[in-house]
């Protein structure tokens, strides 16, 4: 038994060295296989990797693999025996925004809505400013949870802090009890909040409500398939790493790290820590950058470039 519980776990833990959240379309959470496999749809001929019950690898048709749309009272439950984590090298951010855009798309938000920010900073006079893209938190010890008074917010066993907005009265005490500003409140009914289709998930954060508060949900509805979540999937330039802080493995598509050697050698650190929320996000300091910062200006939105046209660099390059 011993044994064939050793087996098990070596064969998990190769999975996620080799495919899992890779955004090849395979399924994570075995315990839940049977409600994303549909083999009645047609068969596309390309073959995926998933995972069973008993955490055995099997491939499908791609075709039979659908997006889940949880229950509302399962996606406040999360997923078992997982801790997600993400990590952002700064070094790599160049602002390309692919990140913010596919975002958007996928969570079906209006451009005035991100839930991916990307902000320009510069830590002191003598320093050089760098890119510093800032999703939700999904703190250890949310203060958002702590102030909401009908439990909208609320934070699961696998670490994700997400928002029902079935329960949301849109009284944005969240907001302010948030420290990182990641929220966002729906004044008005946008038509992209109809371009959905599907019923209402806190998982998936669509479809988008008027007068409710929604965030970064670090997209469990795709985690379940084992994909990235938007952000790091689309990220030309492999800035964001997502993974199981258990498993210790953490990855952005294109390659599988060991968490705690990454935070290790590089350094890595959480924003505000001593605030004592403890966020699920780390990030890796602009070190020997790849890029330089002015590169992020380049072709910008005229909306989007106004937003840095008062920081110390805007002006004195005239942006």
């Amino acid at each position: 038994m011993e044994e064939s519980n050793d087996k098990k776990k070596k064969s998990r833990r190769e999975f996620l060295k080799k495919g899992f959240l890779a955004g090849a379309g395979v399924v994570a959470g075995g315990s839940l296989i049977a409600a994303y496999v549909d083999k009645s749809a047609p068969e596309s001929g390309e073959k995926v990797k998933a995972l069973t019950t008993n955490g055995e690898i099997i491939e499908v048709d791609k075709a039979h693999i659908k997006t889940p749309r949880v229950s509302i009272e399962e996606s406040h439950k999360g997923i078992p025996g997982r801790k997600f984590v993400m990590v952002i090298d700064l070094a790599k951010c160049k602002n390309a925004r692919k990140c913010v855009e596919a975002c958007q798309k996928g969570h079906f938000l209006p451009k005035s809505q991100e839930f991916m920010k990307v902000y320009f900073l510069q830590d002191s006079d003598k320093s050089a400013p760098y890119w510093f893209p800032k999703p939700c938190y999904h703190c250890d010890n949310p203060l958002c949870v702590s102030v909401c008074p009908v439990g909208a917010t609320y934070k699961r066993s696998d670490g994700i802090v997400l928002i029902d907005n079935e329960r949301c009265i849109g009284c944005k005490f969240c907001m302010t009890g948030c420290p990182y500003s990641t929220r966002v409140f729906a004044w008005k009914h946008y038509p992209e909040y109809e371009k959905d289709g599907q019923p209402y998930s806190p998982e998936a954060s669509s479809p988008g409500k008027e007068g409710t508060v929604s965030k970064c949900d670090f997209c469990p509805d795709l985690i379940r398939m084992g994909k990235l979540p938007y952000c790091a999937q689309n990220c030309p330039m492999g800035v964001i790493y997502f993974g199981d802080i258990d498993e210790d493995t953490v990855t952005n598509g294109s390659e599988t790290l060991k968490f705690s050697e990454l935070i290790r050698d590089r350094a890595g650190y959480r924003y505000l820590e001593m605030l004592g929320t403890r966020p699920s996000v780390y990030y890796l300091p602009p070190v020997d950058r790849q890029f330089p910062v002015n590169r992020g200006f380049e072709d910008l939105e005229e909306s989007v470039k106004n937003r840095y046209k008062n920081t110390p660099y805007g002006k004195n390059h005239k942006l």
